[in-house]
């Protein structure tokens, strides 16, 4: 088993990830994993990412507060927003963007393999 403290997680630094900190709960410089590695992002008002594709498929749930969600595939624009509890899933070569559009503080749980899916 590894444990991580959340005083004690890793914090990382995400291109184009404005007004949050990033912290790893499992794998990478968090200790041993083998699939996927989960942070939790905490972001403050006005805090978001760019709307950029990744090849790795990504999972979030929101701890606390509510996000917005902005996903682009094949040309088409989605938004949705996002309250406690509530989850979502970006797939491979899916744009993604998320926005505190609130004025208080966010936290999201996310889970995503170290690899992008097999050709």
């Amino acid at each position: 088993m590894n444990l991580t403290r959340i005083d004690q997680a890793p914090e990382y630094f995400a291109p184009n990830h404005d007004h949050m900190q990033c912290l790893r709960l499992q794998g990478h410089e968090a200790g041993p994993a083998v699939q996927l590695w989960m942070g939790m992002s905490i972001l403050e008002p006005g805090g978001q990412t760019a709307l950029n594709p990744s090849p790795i498929e990504k999972h979030y749930v929101v701890l606390e507060g509510s996000l917005t969600v902005v996903s682009e595939l094949d040309g088409v624009q989605t938004r949705h927003i996002l309250n406690r509890f509530d989850s979502c899933r970006f797939a491979p070569g899916e744009s993604r963007q998320i926005i505190n559009h609130t004025q208080d503080v966010a936290r999201i749980l996310l889970a995503m393999p170290f690899d992008p899916p097999a050709a």
